[in-house]
């Protein structure tokens, strides 16, 4: 995107007053979108990016610019600017550049992909619409969308590294409404990855709109969700959005870095029951949240989080592992270049554990059975959390009973992690649709667990209301 002689220069420039570090981020973002609504294309949209962010740190500061002019004149004000971080210090330096391959095992499927033939794309979400209304009469309306995108980035660093990554990243999804009785229920279900249209040979537009239609159908013939604490058994893959939420920001290293976390200070510490175990992974095949490198330069990579219950390591980007005194992690990500990058989840997930899943549903006396969540939210410095669940059971003496609707779960994510009492042999990643967003920016991720079941927590229903 530039020439590499042009990134010295601006890697030369951002350092003139100081600084112990300096980057230039350089992006370009190719999105394809289509959506499909009343039976026809309702909308489609083709959108191209392009720009540079170049930072300083300086201790535990850092210095930002960014500029989507790519002349010589605008980016050097951008270093300029950045740079103004560690103004009235000594001059810094950068060493020469030296181009970095990209591993031929980077995580992507096709990463050129087979792009821009619209026919295909109006073909798949047609396909959606068709499927959906086929499933069941009482389908009222259906939505079905695509976005398919390559965005490729340049990262020159003051270390004299250079690298390149394209990365593609492809998404079709169904949202489906019906009416049974007088009750709406709504269903949604995508998936994807870091691949190409291909992908949808294998994971068909009928399986992601019978899915949807699915789940429709029953949240309209759901009812009403039980109250108070009880016992829960998440289902494996969806179910890991708690897993995400509730413990992953946690382990972010900005937040326990400045103390603000209940994990800071705890590595090598009990922080669940021994039957938990917690890994962040860049590096998964065609997963949502893989990189070759992550924003910063720094190779995607598998991290052990928690082991057996014992806190190993907390996920990092550069600034914070320099600050903290141990290496990044391939966590350093952003939105675009307009941003500074933050640590990050990538693909988070517990792997199996040696419980039959159909024993930990017989176990359980009086509780509910979550098996995929809508979103939430988590109150880091707490660990408090509150989560919507998008399809649930109930379960009576060691049954699966009827469907429940408006149900929530409220608790605390490392005190929910004490009281894992089992770990299925299930283990799965979710489907490719989670975007994880963090101080203003979204980045995709991945999430996956295996069926838990938690001895107690909060459960919010309208039971008897």
């Amino acid at each position: 995107m530039l020439d590499p002689d042009v990134l010295s220069r601006l890697l030369s420039r951002a350092l003139r007053n100081g600084g112990e570090y300096a980057d230039v981020f350089c992006e370009r973002r190719n999105l394809l979108t289509y959506r499909f609504q009343e039976g026809r294309v309702h909308e489609s949209g083709l959108s191209l990016t392009q720009g540079v962010g170049i930072r300083v740190i300086l201790g535990e500061a850092a210095g930002y610019a960014f500029s989507d002019d790519l002349s010589i004149e605008a980016l050097l004000q951008a270093a300029d600017t950045a740079s103004n971080i560690a103004r009235n210090g000594p001059s810094g330096s950068a060493r020469s550049l030296s181009v970095g391959a990209i591993d031929v095992r980077a995580p992507y499927a096709n990463p050129e992909g087979d792009r821009g033939d619209v026919a295909r794309y109006v073909a798949l979400i047609e396909r959606i619409d068709i499927a959906a209304r086929a499933y069941d009469p009482r389908v009222v309306a259906v939505n079905a969308q695509i976005a398919d995108e390559v965005q490729e980035v340049w990262i020159a660093s003051s270390d004299g590294a250079l690298v390149h990554d394209r990365r593609p990243l492809i998404s079709l999804g169904a949202q489906v409404v019906t009416l049974a009785n007088g009750e709406r229920g709504t269903g949604y279900y995508a998936d994807g990855g870091r691949t190409s249209l291909a992908y949808f040979d294998r994971v068909t537009p009928e399986t992601i709109a019978c899915e949807a239609a699915r789940v429709a159908v029953l949240n309209a013939e759901a009812v009403a969700a039980p109250a108070g604490e009880m016992e829960i058994v998440v289902g494996a893959g969806s179910g890991g959005v708690l897993l995400h939420e509730a413990v992953g920001h946690g382990l972010e290293s900005d937040f326990n870095r400045r103390g603000v976390s209940l994990y800071s200070g705890r590595v090598g510490e009990r922080v669940a029951s021994e039957l938990v175990t917690i890994f962040d992974d860049g590096s998964l095949s065609e997963e949502r949240g893989s990189v070759a490198v992550d924003d910063e330069g720094v190779a995607g990579q598998h991290k052990v989080l928690v082991e057996n219950g014992v806190l190993r390591g907390y996920m990092q980007d550069r600034l914070n592992a320099k600050l903290m005194g141990v290496a990044p992690t391939g966590s350093g990500r952003r939105q675009s270049f307009r941003s500074m990058p933050q640590p990050r989840m990538s693909n988070t997930y517990m792997p199996d554990g040696t419980s039959d899943v159909d024993e930990i549903v017989r176990s359980t006396r009086r509780g509910i059975y979550a098996k995929s969540f809508g979103g939430g939210q988590v109150e880091i410095s707490k660990g408090d959390f509150v989560f919507m669940v998008s399809e649930g059971y109930a379960i009576e003496n060691g049954k699966i009973g009827a469907p429940i609707k408006n149900a929530t779960i409220v608790g605390n994510g490392p005190e929910a992690m004490t009281k894992v009492v089992a770990v299925g042999n299930d283990s799965r990643l979710a489907p490719r649709h989670y975007t994880c967003g963090k101080g203003g920016q979204h980045v995709p991720v991945g999430v996956g667990m295996p069926t838990v079941k938690i001895s107690a927590i909060t459960v919010g229903g309208t039971q008897g209301e």
